[in-house]
């Protein structure tokens, strides 16, 4: 095991964990074991020197799936040259910055315990995606399969949880755009607005049941910056 890289057993929680450093712009791959009742309880991770007012609607960051909402979902990928951005994820990634609204990423990539990807291999498309995009606050990810069971994994909200934590904002302020119901739900589950970006892959039921849509993810980011002018959830 090199400096860098950690390695889990499959039912421990952790995730793989990549944070911007605000003075030099780095990217610092960590382990990080999460604290089951923090996970399952959004109020466990409540701020209690600044609680968020009663009514308070506003986003303090945003989350991004990676694969199919800003980069073209190819299965397993561990070649950064194979990093191609969706249609405007880097002008919405850019309206945030703009604003001033932190972001992040949350991804599931379960090839790490399947065995089909490496922590290295998740790490250069991170950067790739990264540098293609202009930079987001956080990359955070599940390396687990299905079947394992963790608290990280999407629909669970321990991805969201632990961006949020990395970004210093309350899960609860956050908004969470993806492509498929696991997003949605990860969301809801961490208490934050969740907003869906369908497309090939999504289920007509998935749409169906989402809280809100949208035609694309810079339409989606636009949405959630007028309704946080207004007060109101996107």
């Amino acid at each position: 095991m090199n400096a860098g890289t950690a390695r889990h057993s499959p039912g421990e929680h952790a995730v793989i964990e990549r944070t911007v450093h605000a003075t030099a712009g780095e990217h610092t791959p960590r382990a990080w074991s999460a604290d089951p009742a923090v996970l399952e309880d959004p109020a466990a991770v409540e701020d209690p020197v600044h609680p968020r007012p009663p009514g308070h609607t506003s986003v303090a960051a945003v989350l991004f799936d990676r694969d199919g909402t800003l980069v073209e979902d190819v299965p397993y990928n561990g070649d950064p040259g194979r990093v191609r951005l969706l249609p405007g994820a880097r002008e919405a990634v850019a309206l945030l910055r703009a604003a001033g609204i932190p972001t992040g990423v949350v991804s599931n990539q379960s090839g790490i315990g399947r065995g089909l990807l490496t922590d290295a291999d998740v790490r250069r498309v991170n950067d790739r995606a990264d540098a293609l995009l202009g930079g987001l606050g956080t990359w955070v990810y599940c390396p687990h399969p299905p079947e394992a069971g963790c608290a990280c994994r999407k629909p669970r909200p321990g991805l969201v949880l632990e961006a949020a934590r990395r970004l210093g904002v309350d899960p609860r302020e956050c908004a969470v755009i993806g492509d498929i119901e696991g997003d949605v739900l990860a969301a809801r589950a961490a208490g934050a607005q969740g907003v869906l970006v369908p497309n090939a892959a999504t289920r007509p039921e998935e749409v169906a049941a989402a809280p809100s849509t949208a035609t694309d993810v810079l339409t989606a980011v636009r949405r959630i910056l007028t309704a946080g002018k207004r007060g109101d959830r996107p």
